[in-house]
């Protein structure tokens, strides 16, 4: 071993090319009716951030996709409530395919789509962007949080709406990577509630800026952003909620004084339920009442959801998904779909 081989890749026992992004999107091309679904969908955002209408703007889904049939079924519910209240309420899917762990723990679909340490992340990635061009092909526009700075190349042209996590909101690369996304992004709040952190975020992600990064030819290269006006905070909540409105109002003043755009999403999940899922609705509805006033900041809500409540653990041993309750989270725990329905029909109505 020369001494160049002694002091690099000390701690790296194998790896494996990928195919290029552009590789997965010519066998997983996108379509006419994807590409109208995305735009419009990012088209509507857009308009209700800069308050030209005034939807209630719903992301729902699972706190993440492990089943893609499952996924399918849910999809296709939402879907047909997504067409009887979208006069009022916007619904957008939540398809969050990687999840950030505070040690260790299922990365999600792309990383391990098998769920067994086996680490398939090409095929992750074609089960991913394969289900994002199905669910855009019905119509039904999704969100999904932007974490490993790579993974965009290969399934941002069918990604609605993104958000920039709570364990990530602080990090560098998330916030240049931000600020050249061609979707509106949702900064969470810090996982101690530190609002600050996301206010930074939003104005890191305003400028432009240059980074490293891979191009749809799998080459290195340096992109230089224009910087990303669609932008606005997400309150997760953190030592304690903070979706009350002496909360939204103080987030309202930090935002003022920054002059960054007062539009504000809660998510009913995480801190503001004291991470109990049976929380979400009390939030949601709490919630709703407020973006009824005149001059209201919210713009809406963040649900977990999933076609049967709670959530389940992955065996040790699992040998493939059929081990597991079909429609149920393996992460975070969820709403199922009745109480889901219930609470956006509710809306409906009293919007």
């Amino acid at each position: 071993m020369n001494d160049q081989k002694k002091l690099i890749n000390t701690n790296i026992e194998s790896s494996y090319l990928l195919p290029t992004p552009v590789e997965i999107q010519r066998q997983l091309p996108l379509t006419k009716t994807a590409q109208k679904t995305v735009s419009e969908g990012r088209g509507i955002i857009r308009n209700i951030l800069d308050g030209k209408e005034r939807r209630l703007f719903v992301v729902v889904g699972p706190c993440s996709i492990h089943d893609p049939k499952a996924a399918l079924e849910y999809a296709g519910k939402l879907k047909k409530l997504s067409d009887e209240v979208s006069k009022n309420i916007f619904l957008v899917m939540r398809v969050y395919f990687e999840k950030p762990r505070t040690t260790v723990g299922w990365k999600g679909l792309i990383n391990d789509p098998f769920m067994n340490d086996s680490f398939h992340i090409e095929e992750g990635l074609k089960r991913g962007r394969k289900l994002l061009l199905q669910l855009n092909e019905i119509g039904l526009p999704v969100a999904s949080e932007a974490l490993d700075p790579v993974v965009p190349q290969y399934l941002s042209d069918l990604i609605a709406w993104s958000a920039i996590g709570a364990r990530t909101i602080e990090s560098q690369t998330h916030r240049e990577m931000a600020s050249g996304l061609s979707m509106p992004i949702g900064f969470k709040n810090g996982t101690d509630g530190n609002i600050e952190v996301a206010v930074n975020a939003m104005k890191s992600s305003l400028a432009p800026h240059h980074f490293l990064g891979v191009d749809s030819e799998g080459r290195p290269a340096v992109f230089k952003t224009r910087g990303n006006s669609y932008s606005h905070i997400v309150l997760r909540g953190g030592k304690r909620p903070n979706f009350d409105p002496e909360s939204i109002a103080a987030c309202e003043k930090i935002l003022e004084k920054e002059r960054l755009r007062k539009k504000i999403m809660v998510d009913c999940s995480h801190g503001n339920s004291n991470k109990d899922h049976r929380n979400q609705p009390a939030v949601f509805e709490n919630c709703l009442g407020q973006f009824k006033k005149d001059g209201s900041s919210i713009i809406g809500m963040m649900l977990e959801s999933n076609l049967f409540e709670g959530n389940q653990p992955i065996p040790p041993d699992l040998k493939d998904i059929s081990g597991l309750r079909y429609g149920v989270s393996v992460t975070d725990k969820c709403i199922d779909w009745e109480m889901t329905e219930k609470l956006i029909q509710n809306a409906y109505a009293e919007l």
